[in-house]
């Protein structure tokens, strides 16, 4: 009985969600849409809680910024925001696009998943936008804790030749990163290939581009297979 209930509950809330926030092309639409990037996107969550943080010289990573906070960045001389949670026909990415062209900052998205590990093609894709995008930069997440914290990983990894013990914090809780949940699989990804250090030198991106298989990493993860395993698994095709 409950459980109908609630499937019925988040039935009508996703119609709901779907139903407007869509144009900010009049008065009276971006009031709607307004509403809708407040309540469904928690914007009013996000006007003093940024999850900013400079992770190398000229690099930021953040959550969903408001208009305001753009204004703060562009002052800061960032010139190119990538957007991690990829185009969209919503509030949140409409009010981005428009604050980000009016600063005369460049938008890059490149989308990722929170709770999946991301399609080969996808990391590589940030990975190549990272590397094009213009510095001073910033990338984010909705809240700035999972796909931000992953991504913040890579970039030491990648482009800082940092440890692998020091890209792990960028997943953690002072960025309300919570591994226990599905968004541990961001972690794994990250063990998996640490654990895949032990059996022959390899680098992070090299890794992702001959090795990493998704599918492969999601079922290891919800298996909870030790990461030693899943890495042999990859590393042997």
């Amino acid at each position: 009985m409950l459980a109908k209930l609630w499937s019925r509950l988040d039935a009508a809330e996703r119609r709901l969600r779907h139903s407007f926030g869509r144009d900010i092309s009049t008065p009276s639409a971006r009031r709607w849409s307004s509403l809708h990037y407040n309540l469904f996107d928690h914007a009013f969550l996000r006007v003093l809680w940024t999850n900013f943080f400079q992770i190398a010289p000229g690099v930021y990573r953040s959550n969903q910024p408001t208009h305001r906070r753009f204004e703060r960045y562009a002052a800061m001389g960032i010139r190119t925001v990538v957007n991690l949670r990829g185009e969209d026909k919503h509030a949140h990415y409409l009010f981005e696009k428009e604050s980000v062209e009016a600063l005369g900052m460049t938008l890059v998205n490149a989308k990722l998943w929170a709770r999946e590990a991301a399609p080969r093609k996808r990391i590589i894709g940030v990975i190549d936008a990272l590397r094009a995008a213009e510095r001073p930069m910033m990338f984010h997440c909705k809240s700035g804790a999972d796909r931000a914290g992953f991504v913040a990983a890579m970039y030491l990894l990648v482009f800082e030749n940092a440890p692998i013990a020091a890209a792990k914090k960028q997943l953690g809780l002072r960025y309300m990163h919570l591994d226990f949940t599905k968004t541990g699989v961001q972690d794994y990804v990250l063990r998996v290939f640490e654990a895949r250090q032990e059996l022959g030198e390899i680098g992070f991106e090299d890794w992702i581009r001959t090795e990493y298989q998704a599918k492969a990493i999601q079922s290891a993860w919800e298996a909870r297979r030790p990461e030693i395993d899943c890495a042999r698994e990859l590393m042997g095709g």
